[in-house]
């Protein structure tokens, strides 16, 4: 069977600090997950995402801590690529947007949308700080959402309803850079995308071949289309960071990030092409011409849905269309599916950096196995709607799932195999009816697993992969090999060799969840070859500095989702426990 090329895209955080554990489950956990178990399967897949370096966020905190936003990017960027190193997210390629290459792809982009008449200028109104004597772009005012009355509203789109709108359709609005609440509205010229002009297009695309889209993002979508809420939008602002508008007579204005940072899906993939000597290897996954069978995934949370489902796809759409073909034939694939999750809480509210309610990815990594973070927040996955995390849950969830359940199995059994059975996977006899059934059923996990893998519901695929687990649990509970052993040892090797083969196989298939863990069974279990592949981190040189972008080689993981057969004779290499059984006082000490 031909591999399929499948494009991994990952939503761009803004580094404009440390990274909490709602953003990690509900946009960059999914998508490794998911890229993981497709280069098992076999698929040619290549995962992309990178640091957002141009939002207002980074400017404010640049503000706020004395630097200049080139200098806040590399501090958090860094910061972000270390989590993500700890986590074991396979990026192929992580990035940022202040690249040369990033700006190179945006103003090309651009361009093409001038060409194609999806880009026009006008003299529009905009909010005005006198005390700051400046204009505020978007995320520099905050009030009352037009729509649900939500009062800290940001100025492009509401966190609580996730409706986007114009800044002057505040009310109570107040500058973030100084706290005023007398704002001014002042006239000032700029680009829009003609996304009014799109609307159409997009219902007609939205219509039809979405039936695998969740529910929440498919209703979402449509019911927004359908209100013919799309317009014309400013694509660019008055300010000094950000990418250089590709027009003559526009040196104090910058292309504004909603329209620059979604096109990190493209420009990363094309970055990445440049880094393996291979500049043209972007378009098997990009060009729906030459590679019509190729997928493109989004992973985001429920508020980038209409960035993801609408804007995005309306940029590709205006990018394909005439008359820009004759110069450029390259045709952009629009999104196959938009995953999108709802969200991760704590103590009742959203995760937010800037609202300080938080707990720091980097910090809570040095603290706990990443694994126990992988399975915690894939257990509690905000897939369909929000979900609230506590302290108490997480040490539950790894006590008394992870640890006593596939963790306890783990160790008996190899533990058992390797201080018994002479250090090597023992030589079954002839298997009975029990024998058989278990293999029977842990094989069907194959299946059963990656079916749900493949139609992004990793929730269940975690809980399948519990279910397998307890199973084998049952099973040696069943034949007691440390009993038999003293007076039928074939029994017993039968026994553990059936579990052996039986956790071998379950080794797999937890492993998109649980690579860290997964690796260190494989090699206990006497493979040579690892698991997975390696992640290193390279520092790239362009016109605009030097930048950190995370790599991946994954050769090593491609086409092993499969029932292999474990040897007999191999020799066992000593195992320790997989994982640690967190101490309630302790733990909870921190909630």
């Amino acid at each position: 069977m031909t591999a399929r090329k499948i494009l991994v895209c990952v939503a761009w955080p803004y580094v404009n600090g440390e990274k909490h554990v709602g953003q990690i489950a509900g946009a960059y956990l999914p998508p490794d997950i998911f890229a993981r178990y497709q280069r098992m399967a076999g698929n040619d897949v290549l995962m992309v995402g990178g640091s957002d370096t141009h939002g207002t966020p980074i400017t404010l905190q640049a503000e706020k801590e004395g630097m200049d936003p080139a200098q806040v990017v590399d501090k958090y960027h860094r910061l972000f690529v270390s989590g993500c190193l700890a986590m074991g997210l396979n990026f192929d390629l992580y990035t940022h947007t202040d690249t040369q290459n990033h700006w190179e792809v945006t103003q090309r982009v651009f361009r093409r949308h001038l060409q194609n008449r999806y880009i026009y200028t006008e003299v529009t109104k905009q909010w005005y700080d006198p005390q700051a004597n400046r204009f505020l772009a978007d995320r520099y005012v905050e009030g009352t959402c037009p729509f649900c009355g939500y009062t800290d509203a940001r100025g492009d789109q509401c966190d609580n309803c996730g409706r986007l709108y114009d800044a002057l359709e505040l009310t109570n609005t107040r500058s973030k850079v100084t706290g005023n609440t007398q704002l001014e509205v002042r006239e000032t010229e700029h680009f829009f995308l003609d996304l009014g002009r799109l609307n159409d297009p997009l219902l007609e695309w939205i219509a039809t071949g979405k039936e695998h889209w969740r529910a929440n993002v498919l209703n979402f979508t449509r019911s927004q289309l359908d209100m013919k809420e799309l317009r014309g939008r400013s694509i660019t602002r008055d300010i000094d960071w950000g990418v250089a508008i590709p027009v003559d007579g526009y040196d104090n204005k910058r292309i504004y990030v909603w329209y620059d940072a979604v096109q990190g899906y493209l420009s990363a993939a094309v970055e990445w092409a440049k880094l393996s000597d291979a500049p043209t290897r972007w378009l098997e996954w990009w060009d729906a011409v030459s590679a019509p069978d190729a997928r493109h995934y989004y992973f985001m949370a429920k508020d980038n849905i209409p960035f993801h489902t609408q804007i995005w796809p309306g940029m590709i759409l205006a990018y394909n269309d005439e008359p820009g073909a004759a110069d450029d034939p390259v045709r952009l694939h629009l999104p196959y599916d938009v995953p999108a999750n709802e969200y991760l809480n704590f103590r009742g509210m959203k995760f937010s950096t800037s609202r300080g309610n938080v707990i720091g990815w980097n910090t809570v990594l040095a603290q706990y196995q990443a694994d126990a973070w992988r399975y915690v927040l894939t257990a509690a996955a905000p897939e369909n709607s929000d979900v609230d995390f506590s302290w108490p849950d997480f040490v539950e969830r790894v006590n008394s799932e992870l640890v006593a359940n596939w963790g306890n199995l783990v160790n008996r059994v190899v533990g058992f195999a390797h201080k018994r059975m002479d250090g090597v996977v023992p030589q079954p006899g002839p298997l009975d009816a029990t024998d058989t059934a278990l293999l029977d059923e842990i094989r069907s996990g194959f299946q059963s697993v990656g079916g749900l893998l493949e139609a992004v519901r990793l929730k269940a695929a975690l809980t399948e992969c519990r279910r397998l687990s307890q199973r084998v649990n049952q099973y040696i509970a069943e034949k007691e090999p440390w009993k038999t052993i003293k007076v039928d040892p074939q029994a017993a090797a039968t026994a553990v060799y059936v579990a052996l083969q039986a956790i071998d196989w379950l080794k797999t298939l937890w492993s998109p969840i649980l690579p860290h863990s997964s690796e260190a069974l494989h090699s206990y279990l006497g493979y040579d070859q690892p698991l997975f592949g390696t992640q290193y981190t390279e520092e790239v040189t362009d016109n605009r500095g030097v930048h950190q972008a995370l790599r991946y080689d994954h050769t090593a993981a491609s086409g092993v989702w499969a029932a292999a057969t474990l040897t007999p004779g191999q020799a066992l290499r000593e195992p320790a426990p997989l994982f640690t059984k967190l101490d309630p006082v302790e733990v909870l000490g921190e909630g």
